[in-house]
């Protein structure tokens, strides 16, 4: 994933949800694994919340300028898959 930009936009949080085991999570993990670094060292004080629950449907939540929440499944998702949706909920304007 080249540098994906997070501030400066209307988003204010990303906060992902995922299995820790479970075959609907794994491109999630893969994602998180080679590229959660670099998305840090892009946007080092921008919240990226990482959240593990056991057999829980993996999703990312996106929160906006005055509390505006966007959510997107990411259930079954590759890793590049996971990577467009966060660009999606970046670049949306709420």
């Amino acid at each position: 994933m080249s540098a994906l930009k997070l501030a400066g936009s209307t988003l204010r949080e990303l906060r992902i949800h995922l299995c820790q085991k479970s075959a609907t999570s794994k491109g999630v993990r893969a994602f998180i694994e080679s590229d959660y670094v670099a998305l840090k060292q892009a946007n080092p004080d921008f919240p990226v919340l990482i959240r593990e629950a056991a057999g829980i449907v993996p999703r990312v939540f996106a929160r906006y300028e005055h509390g505006v929440e966007r959510m997107v499944s990411l259930e079954n998702a590759s890793k590049e898959q996971v990577a467009t949706s966060l660009r999606e909920l970046a670049a949306k304007k709420q």
